[in-house]
């Protein structure tokens, strides 16, 4: 199987890294080289990649097609490339829809949405696929955790999800900053809160088929200090505000 990237953005990069560590089975990887720097990257760690510059020689010579460009950038090349009926096409762009990439691509190929994040690297992490598709499904279930959604409509709501990484990192960034403003030294502080918040992702794995407000339950004691931060950020609005952000990412989606 020849696998082709048309992009190669850190997402590009995230899932073509999972790949080459993983147990799929590909022949070569043809990587386009619109980011020089991290295309070069890729083809000195791993053997099978191939980098080329002509968008439309990745279409004809890849048997799956990995769309990772920005919406603006697919609304302008996609009409214009000429893919093939017997190719599987896989779309990582936010806002361009299944009935609207259909029509520009306008062959009867295999075409599904998905949304992996940057620690597929690490072979790890969800991957909403839609519209099912079993041979996708197989494949990210080797770099990934596949959670495949029949409804795109549905699948929007992951998608504004996904909107959420950069703040995340944000309150890491924030928290650690704060222990060096303390006297800590950064590479103590960031192990420390990195640390930290792997091990409560993954107890909230572990429990997740329980309501997460159990987690937050369990996790204060009265007149504590869980308490204490949990009264003060919710004083603040701060998780209205997560709320509210959602769905204006969520708005922008449905344009």
């Amino acid at each position: 199987m020849k696998l082709g990237f048309i992009g190669t953005g850190k997402i590009a990069s995230s899932v073509i890294t999972g790949i080459c560590k993983s147990s799929i089975k590909f022949n070569k990887i043809i990587i386009s080289s619109r980011n020089k720097k991290i295309s070069k990257q890729l083809k000195k760690k791993f053997k099978r990649i191939i980098i080329e510059k002509d968008n439309q020689k990745i279409v004809n010579d890849s048997n799956w097609i990995f769309l990772a460009i920005t919406p603006t950038v697919g609304e302008k090349i996609i009409k214009n490339l000429k893919f093939k009926s017997n190719q599987t096409i896989i779309s990582f762009i936010s806002t361009i829809t299944i009935p609207r990439l259909k029509k520009m691509i306008n062959v009867r190929a295999d075409i599904v949405r998905a949304i992996p994040l940057p620690p597929i690297s690490l072979m790890k992490g969800p991957v909403p696929i839609c519209p099912p598709n079993k041979k996708v499904k197989k494949f990210f279930d080797k770099i990934g955790s596949t959670v495949e959604i029949k409804n795109e409509k549905l699948s929007i709501n992951f998608w504004a999800i996904s909107g959420m990484m950069a703040s995340y990192y944000e309150i890491l960034k924030t928290m650690s900053n704060w222990l060096v403003n303390k006297g800590i030294k950064r590479l103590d502080a960031q192990k420390y809160i990195t640390s930290l918040f792997l091990a409560l992702s993954e107890d909230a794995v572990v429990n997740s088929k329980k309501e997460l407000h159990h987690l937050v339950k369990e996790s204060q004691t009265p007149k504590g200090l869980n308490e204490q931060g949990l009264k003060e950020m919710n004083k603040k609005s701060v998780y209205k505000s997560v709320i509210n952000t959602l769905n204006t990412i969520h708005k922008r989606l449905n344009k």
